[in-house]
């Protein structure tokens, strides 16, 4: 038998398979449902599988979607907090201006190098806006420094979180005066020192600046008493405090513009004998 019949033979076979399913089914109604019912049970679970997928990439894209409008609500949350927290300061320093009688200026900080001992800040006034070395520097909770160099534009400030800066502080329901200074560690901490452990200092009592102090007027909030320690074998108590101001959340001060009195300088530092 060559090629051409069996190719023939082939095509025969193939047609009357076709025919016979063909007149199977149609004579078999009940095989022929079955065999639907199975063909569209298949279907419909892949049609589920693929919409599933499709939920599934939605959901991702809304999560991503809801991800990045929570951010920008955060961002919006946040500038917003910071605002309000600046207007409630200028509120505060506005009142505090209104309220004293000496001359004020404002200013803003600019910049803030709390990092280590010696540390100072930067206010965006200077010697323009009549700004001089030894002003005092306060905020509306209470002093913050003293004005140590200018320029036209810029003050640079020696904070109270400075080893080198000292103030007369008195306690307020006892009228004892002590020296205030800081440690050079806590930020939180500040010392009151040369008051003598027969005073009867507790926690919480208040401390303003004394009517002794040659750059700061009385009166100015320095910091609350923290911890008292009575040191073995010293007359003297180690009394902490709580600053009044905490300079890490302040962004704008006062300089009280005061007159520089040069006959009592030049008094003060004539040596005597």
């Amino acid at each position: 038998m060559d090629l051409r019949s069996q190719f023939l033979d082939w095509i025969l076979l193939a047609g009357l398979l076709f025919l016979s399913v063909a007149t199977m089914l149609s004579q078999n109604q009940p095989l022929s449902r079955s065999l639907r019912a199975e063909m569209l049970e298949v279907t419909a679970q892949v049609e589920s599988s693929f919409a599933w997928m499709g939920r599934y990439l939605r959901v991702l894209e809304e999560n991503q979607e809801l991800r990045r409008r929570n951010v920008e609500l955060s961002s919006e949350v946040a500038r917003t907090r910071s605002v309000r927290m600046q207007n409630r300061e200028l509120e505060r320093l506005l009142n505090l201006r209104d309220s004293s009688e000496a001359q004020m200026l404002a200013a803003r900080i600019v910049t803030k190098d709390i990092f280590q001992q010696e540390n100072f800040l930067t206010l965006d006034v200077g010697a323009k806006d009549g700004v001089k070395k030894g002003m005092p520097v306060v905020h509306e909770s209470g002093i913050v420094g003293t004005v140590m160099l200018t320029s036209d534009d810029y003050a640079r400030v020696m904070p109270f979180l400075n080893t080198d800066f000292r103030v007369p502080g008195r306690i307020v329901p006892l009228q004892t005066e002590g020296i205030v200074r800081w440690e050079g560690e806590r930020h939180d901490r500040l010392l009151l020192e040369h008051i003598v452990k027969t005073e009867p200092v507790e926690p919480g009592q208040e401390v303003v600046t004394s009517g002794h102090s040659a750059i700061f007027p009385p009166g100015r909030a320095i910091g609350t008493v923290d911890s008292v320690i009575v040191q073995p074998g010293r007359s003297e108590l180690r009394i902490h405090l709580a600053p009044a101001v905490s300079l890490h959340e302040i962004g704008h001060v006062f300089v009280i513009l005061t007159p520089q009195d040069s006959s009592r300088k030049q008094l003060e530092s004539r040596p005597i004998g």
